[in-house]
């Protein structure tokens, strides 16, 4: 620490190194305050932006109606099938529904959600601000927090953007555990570290499979020290336990019934058997705990091999990826999905923002592995290295990566602030102090990236093409445009994928489908029947028991159907090539959607389908 005016510490130095913690948590209150200020509108009309986020609330709302705590099936999306299975878990309802119950009593049931919603997201920014000083504290300098701090907020929009009002999934709160994984990696209070690491770990993987590949590798870490210093077996020790011992707290807590089967795409029987045995051999390796380094090597890759190869002949059907869809839905939907796509697919623009933190982050992390060579603090900084450079390599697989990998290059992006904008404000010349430090800043803390983007220009086809596809979807994912549908009687609407969540969030009608994997006959006959034939559409229709059809002209979904089927059943809907078994229901002037009533009591030879049609399945029980 510089010496102050007495030749003692300063003051301003010593409240930020005694009371980071308080410092902190002030910090995120302040960002609260303005984010709910800034998001007073989007909180007042329960803009829930994502289809995750509608279903979560759908999810939250059946829990608080008395739907098992197990039983995490939709019953509004394709009510005639039995609804939509969802794979996630109740750990990130029970926030949502606790501010629910808390603001319900004094603003009631309707503004106690919108409310909720709002303050829900933000819960999980304290706790990833708090992984992060810690990180900095440990690793930089117990001064260097703030800096983490204002680097989050300021340059790293997409990890930002999980944790926005409205923004209810659960991506913020797997952001959070990532951030105090790291945190616990530098540590250096060992047995403390390694049950930070388990816990965090094992809460990610409760609520979801995203960060696994970030869990494993946290454990290979965690192993890779123990065999190059004995003395880590403490740490490796108390994370084996830990990892499994909350796993299997987590599995019997927040486990659906529909996850109890040997599925790969959530916390199920699959993978708690392999972390259970995972973190048993960990912890058998942390007793033996033999003194030649060689030998610690041998048993962590006999160790290691005998999990892969156990896993592999147990489970051969997650070896593929784990969403388990067919080709078909694949091709037609989950390939297609802006997140699921690799980081050169997108726009020169979206790239830069995307990747300039994690590049600034790994060079910071290795610069400052290498000034740290020969102490305590290079296995930290190793680590974070090898957790950026990772999370850099899976943005070339998928952009969905991005916040995890902004937040990542965080402290590496601290560490070059730290060492390089000092260094200019200490130069003899007045530029270099100014001027110099100003654009050190910017540069190292990746904001010259929203900079050049801004004013850049960019291809005006394209951001055209994009614009007008956002302005459908507000309209009608808008509040004011679904109530109006309320004035019809209840019933299932046939309707977009996309749409679906929204519509039954926000109306007392069900929908069809929703974009969740393990629902594939649904989204399949979606684009099915917008693909096909006029003839093909009503008896997907009305195995889905759909008494209207919904659709949204120009919203990005419908594009797809158009230019994979240009004489498919939704172009000849643009076209204006109505059914006559389609009788238009009439909607206010300021509707951006088209409704239409099916009529399944038309001629056969209406909706008669050609010889040998793939898709034509029966009625379901009891339907007219």
């Amino acid at each position: 620490m510089k010496p102050g005016p007495d030749g003692g510490v300063s003051r301003l130095e010593t409240e930020l190194d005694r009371h980071w913690l308080n410092w902190t948590l002030v910090a995120w209150l302040a960002v609260c305050t303005f984010f709910i200020w800034q998001k007073q509108g989007v909180i007042l009309s329960l803009g829930l932006g994502d289809t995750d986020d509608n279903m979560r609330l759908m999810q939250v709302r059946a829990l608080l109606a008395g739907q098992g705590w197990y039983d995490l099936t939709n019953y509004r999306l394709d009510p005639a099938l039995g609804g939509l299975n969802i794979h996630w878990s109740r750990l990130c309802d029970l926030p949502i529904a606790g501010l629910i119950l808390l603001f319900k009593p004094f603003i009631g049931v309707a503004a106690a959600e919108k409310w909720a919603c709002g303050i829900a997201p933000m819960l999980p920014l304290g706790v990833t601000l708090t992984g992060l000083s810690l990180t900095v504290r440990r690793l930089i300098d117990p001064r260097a927090w703030p800096v983490a701090v204002v680097v989050l907020l300021t340059s790293c929009t997409l990890t930002m953007s999980m944790y926005m009002p409205m923004r209810i999934d659960h991506h913020g709160w797997q952001i959070a555990a990532l951030a105090m994984t790291v945190a616990g990696l530098a540590d250096p209070g060992r047995a403390r570290g390694g049950a930070v690491v388990g816990i965090s770990s094992a809460f990610s993987l409760t609520i979801g499979l995203e960060m696994l590949p970030y869990c494993a590798m946290a454990g290979a870490i965690i192993g890779l020290r123990w065999v190059w210093d004995r003395g880590e077996a403490r740490r490796m020790q108390i994370y084996a336990v830990t990892l499994a011992g909350v796993s299997a707290l987590g599995f019997a807590l927040f486990t659906s019934n529909a996850n109890m089967a040997m599925r790969c795409d959530a916390l199920t029987p699959v993978w708690l058997s392999t972390v259970t045995v995972a973190g048993a051999l960990l912890f058998i390796l942390s007793l033996v705990n033999p003194q030649e380094r060689w030998m610690r090597l041998a048993m962590g890759a006999a160790a290691g091999a005998a999990i892969a190869a156990g896993f592999a002949l147990l489970f051969p059907q997650c070896l593929g990826r784990p969403e388990g869809v067919s080709p078909e839905l694949a091709r037609i939907w989950l390939n297609n999905v802006r997140e699921a796509r690799p980081i050169y697919r997108l726009s020169w623009d979206n790239q830069l923002t995307t990747a300039a933190m994690p590049v600034i982050g790994l060079i910071g992390s290795a610069v400052a592995a290498w000034r740290a060579r020969g102490t305590d603090r290079a296995v930290g900084w190793a680590t974070i290295a090898l957790f950026t450079a990772f999370s850099g390599a899976t943005l070339l697989w998928q952009v969905r990566t991005g916040p995890a990998a902004q937040m990542l290059g965080v402290p590496g992006s601290t560490a070059l602030i730290w060492l390089i904008v000092p260094w200019c404000l200490s130069s003899r010349q007045m530029l270099m102090r100014v001027v110099g430090s100003v654009a050190a800043f910017l540069v190292v803390s990746g904001l010259f990236a929203g900079f050049v983007v801004k004013w850049m220009p960019r291809a005006p086809a394209a951001s055209g093409g994009g614009t007008s596809s956002n302005r459908a979807y507000g309209a009608c994912t808008s509040l004011a445009a679904l109530r109006q549908l309320d004035a019809i009687p209840a019933a299932t609407m046939f309707t977009h994928v996309d749409m679906g969540p929204r519509l039954v969030t926000l109306t007392h009608h069900d929908g069809v489908a929703g974009p969740y994997h393990r629902n594939e006959r649904a989204i399949l006959d979606v684009h099915h029947a917008f693909m096909g034939s006029a003839a093909q559409f009503r008896p997907i229709a009305k195995a889905h028991g759909a008494a209207y059809l919904l659709t949204c002209p120009n919203m990005a979904e419908t594009t797809l159907y158009t230019a994979r089927s240009k004489n498919g059943f939704y172009a000849q809907l643009r076209d204006g090539r109505i059914p006559k078994w389609l009788t238009p229901v009439a909607l206010p002037a300021t509707s951006p959607f088209k409704l239409w009533r099916i009529d399944y009591a038309a001629p056969d030879e209406a909706v008669r389908a050609p010889a040998g049609e793939r898709h034509q399945p029966a009625p379901p029980p009891g339907h007219p």
